[in-house]
């Protein structure tokens, strides 16, 4: 891939994970935000990586993580340990208990962006701290749509500095709880609605196994979420359903209502994927043919 080819910039966490599920206990998986959602990303279009991790980071991981296509030049590799985080879901796979947290060099990120970054037109904001979002924001000259992911933490302590990010992006992405606690109201139609007055032209909804709401001056649009029969590890699902979504929109290079409602409906699919196995284990032997055969079935679903 040549470094001018990079059309779409996320940044986001890197991990190693413990899950723990009804079935099965695995150890020092490749996760995190970022691996997810530019694996999902990699099925539409060229995705460069913004993150950190430590020197314990292995290097199987990074062979795995580029063997997508990923550009990996926005990795910083540094001296500590990498992210951690360890987790076990509930029988019904959805409900989960965070057993240990450790951010590690996590915790010092400052994101840097290659100079062949700085003019990709897509970015996606993942979800790290309001200052370090806008950091990114300002030196990503050539943007033409950025979408911001964040979480019920920075609405809690950073509000403002989040208040004031969003205020420069197209597109938020929240679930139903984080719309309800930024916004100050309950009705999704309410909240949707106050939260494009903070600035963005599009508001997604994210309401987990019930799919996700896309708001905006149009209207409301109802994504379902594709039903999954065997969910073996639901970890990354959001993450997976982000880049997916962004990575679709870069791969048609503009924005129109109609990509977007096809976006949130590729989106569904590939995360259907992704919760069959463990961390990118059903993403890395996954054919666009299978997409495009599942894709089939959730349009024949919800046709009428």
């Amino acid at each position: 891939m040549n470094k001018q080819d990079v059309k779409l910039v996320i940044v986001g966490s890197i991990g190693i994970d413990d899950i723990k599920t009804r079935t099965e206990d695995r150890k020092d998986l490749l996760g995190g935000s970022l691996p997810f959602s530019t694996a999902a990303a990699s099925f539409f279009t060229n995705t460069g990586a913004v993150g950190v991790v430590g020197d314990d980071f292995p290097e199987s991981f990074s062979k795995r993580w580029q063997s997508f296509g990923t550009d990996l030049d926005g990795v910083q590799h540094v001296t500590g340990s990498t992210f951690r985080w360890s987790g076990a879901y509930d029988d019904n796979m959805i409900e989960r208990e965070t057993l240990k947290t450790e951010l590690g060099v996590f915790e010092d990120f400052k994101p840097i962006l290659p100079v062949s970054y700085k003019k990709a037109p897509f970015v996606l904001l993942g979800n790290i701290q309001p200052e370090l979002q806008m950091h990114v924001l300002r030196r990503a000259k050539g943007a033409r749509f950025v979408a911001l992911d964040t979480m019920n933490l920075w609405i809690e302590i950073a509000k403002p500095a989040l208040k004031r990010v969003i205020k420069k992006v197209d597109l938020l992405t929240v679930n139903d709880g984080e719309a309800r606690m930024l916004s100050g109201k309950y009705n999704m139609l309410d909240c949707a609605a106050e939260l494009m007055k903070m600035g963005p032209s599009y508001v997604v909804i994210k309401r987990g196994e019930h799919g996700a709401l896309l708001f905006s001056k149009r209207g409301v649009f109802i994504a379902p979420a594709f039903p999954v029969d065997n969910v073996v590890d639901p970890t990354g699902a959001g993450d997976s359903y982000a880049g997916a979504f962004m990575g679709y929109l870069a791969q048609r290079g503009r924005v129109s209502e109609k990509a977007l409602r096809e976006a949130l409906l590729y989106a569904s699919v590939i995360a259907s994927f992704g919760v069959e196995g463990f961390s990118l284990d059903c993403f890395e032997t996954l054919k666009f043919s299978q997409i495009e055969r599942r894709m089939k079935k959730l349009l024949k679903m919800i046709s009428v």
